[in-house]
């Protein structure tokens, strides 16, 4: 049992520490202007990333930004000229309301539809609350 203390207590004197980061971070959306429609190329990945249904956030940033919303395969299209700048705004705004806990700051959640209501189900203090904003 001298043996195991002496090697746990050697691990310890050389693991290196382990610097406490935000591992979650929403990426910039990256696309382009074509005539008068806005076309985000990265929208898939933005919605793996905060793990959200493609047409749930489409919905939000459709009446958000009062701009029609095509989902076409990994983007989306907006029927409308919109700066990146808003686009990353409302992103933003949709992560505050329906990712992160407002309990913990955690993204570990989930959305869950109970009758008419849509609650945010933190999976990592195990937090409920109502969202806000009416899209299902």
């Amino acid at each position: 049992m001298k043996q195991y203390h002496d090697l746990l207590d050697k691990l310890y004197k050389e693991a290196k520490p382990i610097k406490a980061t935000d591992r979650f971070e929403v990426p910039k959306v990256e696309g382009h202007v074509e005539g008068m429609k806005t076309i985000v190329t990265n929208f898939s990945k933005i919605c793996d990333i905060i793990r959200r249904d493609k047409q749930h956030v489409a919905k939000f940033l459709s009446r958000e930004l009062a701009a029609q919303a095509i989902i076409e395969n990994e983007r989306i299209i907006f029927n409308r000229k919109l700066s990146s700048d808003l686009i990353n705004k409302k992103i933003q705004e949709y992560v505050d309301e329906f990712v992160i806990c407002p309990q913990c700051k955690k993204p570990d959640t989930e959305l869950v539809k109970q009758e008419q209501f849509l609650f945010l189900k933190c999976l990592a203090c195990g937090a409920k609350h109502s969202v806000r904003a009416k899209i299902v």
